[in-house]
């Protein structure tokens, strides 16, 4: 059984989340929001409240344990794309792509023994 949360059109770059995802995939649950408290990045609470929302899925949804609970799968993927222009000198213009992500939490419960 596993319970997941997805968070979508984050206003934070795929490739910027994927360093903080990369840190909590196959912990356990505990573990993972003690290393996202304590890492000092933008995506972090982000991360952090995807992960609360995964365990909270868990727990009420699916009557899983929330002691037994592990990271099985973090992933990010990329969100639409908001383009912006910034004036540049003589008339000019150039472009700036503001990034979103869609982050996924899967939590699933560790197998006894």
């Amino acid at each position: 059984m596993q319970a997941k949360a997805v968070a979508k059109t984050v206003r934070i770059a795929p490739r910027k989340v994927r360093l903080v995802v990369d840190l909590i995939r196959g912990k356990n649950v505990g573990e993972a929001i003690a290393i996202l408290r304590h890492t000092q990045r933008s995506a972090s609470p982000v991360v952090e409240k995807v992960l609360k929302s995964a365990i909270a899925n868990a727990e009420h949804n699916y009557e899983m344990d929330t002691d037994n609970l592990v990271v099985s799968e973090a992933y990010v993927n990329e969100g639409v794309t908001l383009k912006r222009f910034r004036p540049r000198a003589q008339g000019r213009a150039s472009k700036i792509n503001k990034r979103t992500s869609h982050i996924t939490v899967v939590v699933t419960e560790k197998k006894e023994g």
